[in-house]
């Protein structure tokens, strides 16, 4: 599906302009990217996984890289970390490593933390562009309209220079969960 065909845009207010679209974040032309990366930086499934794809191999090679120097065990979560963007149409890559759903564990503060800190890692690198995924929605298991009210709130309570904050979401569930909370 072409990502820009069926992209909705939220009325202007303070903190960056909040974008939906359906699609593929590797295909977004943005500043940064962000990658759901799990905590070894060195790929996995879902989105890690096709940003890893698609990056190509310098996207690998600079997280091998962050191993090797900071992060020998690993991006903490909550944490974010910018890299190459290798291959894809964007400059960067933020790596944040959102928390796994725990219905006996609030975690919620953990995901907050995963925006603010990609917002300012890209307030670091200039970005003004960032094209998010819903992170923590996939594979580790966070309620979809949760993720997104999390998301949407903390992105737009967020202090950045960041003008536009775009949520590139898979499938139709998400995209709805989303445009419930932007609208």
């Amino acid at each position: 599906m072409n990502a820009a065909s069926d992209a909705s845009q939220a009325p202007s207010a303070p903190g960056p302009r909040l974008v939906l679209v359906r699609g593929d974040i590797t295909a977004q032309h943005v500043d940064a990217v962000v990658n759901a990366a799990n905590s070894s930086l060195l790929g996995g499934g879902g989105v890690d996984g096709a940003i890893h794809r698609r990056g190509g191999p310098e996207v690998l090679a600079a997280c091998r890289e962050l191993r090797a120097s900071r992060y020998g065990r690993g991006l903490p979560t909550g944490r974010a970390v910018a890299t190459t963007a290798g291959r894809l149409p964007a400059r960067w890559v933020i790596h944040t490593v959102g928390p796994r759903y725990a219905p006996d564990e609030d975690r919620s503060a953990l995901l907050a933390s995963c925006y603010r800190e990609s917002l300012r890692v890209a307030d670091e690198l200039g970005a003004r562009t960032v094209a998010f995924p819903a992170v923590s929605a996939g594979i580790y298991g966070w309620p979809m309209a949760d993720a997104a009210r999390i998301a949407v709130e903390t992105v737009r309570a967020t202090p950045t220079a960041v003008e536009e904050a775009r949520f590139v979401l898979f499938d139709d569930r998400a995209y709805e969960a989303f445009a419930a909370r932007v609208a």
